[in-house]
C-alpha cells in the first residue's frame, strides 16, 4: 500500500513553513483530515492498520485516540478490529477521559493517531488510561515521522520519541521531513512566518 500516494491524492501533503504540536518547524505538513473525509479511504486503511496489528499478534478489547485529530483513524481502526473506541480530551491542559467512557480494569487498549511524531499526545492518552486500570497493549497511527521506531521499519528510534521502548508501534509508513526548533529553522531566518493548519491551530 502506497500510504504517501492517497495524501498526495487527497491534497494532504502540504509544502511551506509550518508550525507543528511539537513546537517544531517544517517545510512540510501530512493534514491527515483531507485523507480520512473519504469514508471508503478511511476504511481501506484502517483495514491495513488492523491487519498489522493481529498479524503481529495483539489482541485488543479497545482502541483510544487523543482528540481531535486521532479520532478519525482510531474510530476507523476499531471498527476493523472488531472492538469499542473511547477516545481522551485536554481539559484545562491535561488529557482527560470524559463523556461517559469508561475502561475495565486490565482492558487491552491500542492508542491510535493519525500521525505519530514523537509521540506525545498518544503518551499522554496512554497514561491517563492505565492510570485507571487499562493497559495498553500497541501504539498506531497512519504515518510515522521517524522519530519513533515503528514495527517491520528499517528507520532507528530517535532520542526525540517518549513512547516507551517495550509497546510496538504500527503505521502504515514512515515519513521523513526535515524539522527545526524556531531557532535553527532557516525559513524563519528567512523571514517567513510558521502557520499551524493543524487541531490546535487553524
Amino acid at each position: 500500500m502506497d500510504i504517501k500516494q492517497y495524501y498526495l491524492n487527497a491534497n494532504a501533503l502540504l509544502e511551506g513553513h509550518f508550525l507543528l504540536s511539537s513546537g517544531n518547524h517544517s517545510n512540510y505538513y501530512l493534514q491527515s483530515a483531507k485523507v480520512l473525509e473519504n469514508p471508503q479511504v478511511a476504511e481501506m486503511l484502517a483495514t491495513e492498520l488492523a491487519r498489522k496489528i493481529k498479524e503481529y499478534g495483539i489482541v485488543v478489547d479497545c482502541v483510544c485516540s487523543p482528540a481531535l485529530g486521532g479520532i478519525l483513524a482510531g474510530y476507523e481502526l476499531a471498527r476493523s478490529l472488531g472492538v469499542r473506541f473511547i477516545f481522551t480530551e485536554r481539559v484545562n491542559g491535561l488529557m482527560n477521559l470524559r463523556r461517559g467512557f469508561s475502561v475495565r480494569n486490565g482492558d487491552r487498549i491500542v492508542v491510535c493517531e493519525d500521525i505519530i511524531t514523537t509521540g506525545g499526545s498518544a503518551l499522554e492518552a496512554a497514561d491517563c488510561i492505565e492510570a485507571i486500570g487499562g493497559k495498553v497493549v500497541a501504539f498506531a497511527a497512519l504515518a510515522n515521522r521517524g522519530f519513533c521506531k515503528r514495527v517491520d521499519s528499517d528507520l532507528e528510534r530517535k532520542i526525540e520519541c517518549k513512547l516507551p521502548f517495550d509497546v510496538p508501534l504500527f503505521a502504515l509508513d514512515d515519513f521523513i521531513f526535515d524539522m527545526y526548533d524556531e531557532k535553527s529553522c532557516p525559513m524563519c531566518a528567512s523571514g517567513s512566518i510558521a502557520v499551524k493548519p493543524g487541531s490546535r491551530g487553524n
